[in-house]
């Protein structure tokens, strides 16, 4: 495995040579274990992360570094040349190398600015944005894991397998079980622990004043029946405006009859009102001009599309995600909430290019703070597999845990000047490298020119130039 002096390693950064200030502690993630205890990561300098070498040959500048006092505890982010003065002085150690955390050796007064973060929670994505009065000190893209159904799925069938297996039988029992109140779903478990352990890492490296989250992109219930609150939620400035786009995210923005896109589209009602037909989300769809004046008075089945009226009955499986844990995460991070149709209004007004960072500015309450100009993007994996053997009658024994040539999948590497992380790997010493967007950095890498950044770990994270930063 290949491991670049400090010089090297530096000018590669495009900085002088300066004395190293890691001590044992910065090493965490050296390999112990096994036949590779000698491999250590790359000097854990506070350059490395300060000024990261782009993957398309530009630099990605950090506008802030996070701050952690003697005790350990999150105060306002200092300037990247603050924090190489720190460093260099040893009035400082490195604490995490991405996002990079500096915690001070010495006591210093904590006079704290509002810091007030906002989360564009969903299903598959998470959107996260701290912002000051001035300026964006955080933002972070997190993709969660969509596998949790997939996996206890394949473990039941394993568990019924091996009870029919099995010469003796038990006495069935699960007449006596009960759930326990307040009982989730696994994978819906899974992502309200981790939309939480999100909020609650942040705070560990920022003074949070303030939390809001977007629960949902819209109130369904209210939507459904919006006689809930009277005639004064019905005629809000804001009730035509979320009732379209919720169908518009409903039915993938095309006409529900002819399936034409990128056309001007109606609200249409499936039974027309002049039939007994409701304004409820479920007597709606969307449709072109043309289909519905073609349509007239007759309802959608004798227009003939049988179908449509089973579709608008069911519900985004996002927002009933959200819907079922929405008043639980409130609750647990006792914040404030916002809506998605609310976000999208005002994203709309300060005129910001759609993403799940910058929905996330806008729930903060962002306006004219400088954004950042890189964001954090993470990626959620599975953190270890414990079958014995693949799911095969090969009976392979299962090495997905195992070292290949001193590295395991999701390793984060450095290969030709890049950094990026193994997907994939061969017993011959040769690895798949991809970045966490699913850019293919090498199909076949050899070991040798790998060297080993950080440890493979649940929270894969990197950082990336935004697109176009305000």
């Amino acid at each position: 495995m290949q491991k670049l002096s400090r010089r090297n390693y530096i000018h590669t950064l495009g900085y002088s040579a300066r004395p190293s200030l890691c001590g044992s502690s910065l090493n965490s993630s050296e390999r112990v274990r096994g036949s590779v205890a000698s491999l250590k990561t790359l000097d854990n300098n506070f350059d490395a992360a300060l000024t990261a070498k782009g993957h398309a040959g530009r630099n990605l500048r950090v506008s802030s570094v996070y701050v952690l006092n003697k005790r350990g505890e999150p105060l306002m982010p200092c300037s990247p040349r603050k924090a190489r003065i720190l460093l260099d002085e040893g009035r400082a150690k490195v604490e995490e190398r991405t996002p990079f955390v500096i915690q001070l050796a010495f006591a210093t007064g904590e006079a704290k600015q509002p810091v007030i973060l906002g989360e564009d929670s969903g299903y598959c994505h998470i959107g996260l944005s701290a912002i000051t009065e001035k300026q964006e000190v955080l933002s972070a893209e997190v993709s969660l894991r969509t596998d949790i159904v997939k996996l206890n799925l394949e473990r039941r069938q394993y568990r019924r397998a091996r009870r029919q297996r099995k010469i003796w039988h038990r006495k069935p029992r699960f007449n006596n079980r009960k759930k326990p109140e307040g009982w989730l779903p696994p994978s819906i478990q899974h992502k309200l622990n981790s939309h939480i352990k999100l909020v609650e890492k942040i705070k560990k490296l920022l003074p949070i004043s303030k939390v809001i989250v977007e629960v949902s992109n819209f109130d369904a219930q209210k939507m459904q029946n919006p006689e809930i609150k009277g005639v004064e939620y019905q005629q809000g400035t804001l009730f035509g405006y979320k009732v379209r786009e919720y169908l518009l995210e409903k039915w993938g923005r095309k006409c529900a009859y002819c399936g034409k896109t990128d056309i001007p589209l109606q609200v249409e009602h499936i039974i027309p009102k002049s039939r007994g037909g409701t304004d409820r989300v479920s007597n709606l769809t969307i449709s072109c001009e043309k289909c519905n004046l073609k349509k007239g008075n007759r309802t959608a089945e004798e227009f003939g599309y049988q179908g449509i009226q089973k579709q608008a009955e069911e519900t985004l499986k996002a927002i009933a995600f959200m819907n079922s844990i929405r008043w639980k995460l409130v609750k647990v991070l006792f914040c404030e909430y916002t809506y998605g149709y609310i976000t999208k209004h005002n994203r709309i007004a300060l005129r910001l290019p759609k993403s799940h960072v910058t929905d996330a500015f806008v729930i903060a309450g962002g306006t004219t703070q400088k954004r950042a100009e890189s964001e954090l993007l993470s990626k959620q994996v599975r953190k270890c597999n414990r079958k014995l053997f693949r799911g095969n009658r090969s009976h392979i024994r299962n090495t997905a845990d195992r070292l290949v040539h001193g590295f395991q999948r999701f390793d984060k590497v450095r290969w030709k000047g890049i950094d990026c992380f193994i997907f994939g790997r061969r017993t011959s010493g040769y690895f798949d490298l991809k970045r966490l967007n699913g850019t293919r950095v090498s199909p076949s890498a050899k070991a040798e020119e790998l060297t080993l950044l950080e440890s493979a770990k649940s929270l894969l994270t990197e950082r990336r130039q935004l697109s176009s930063p305000v």
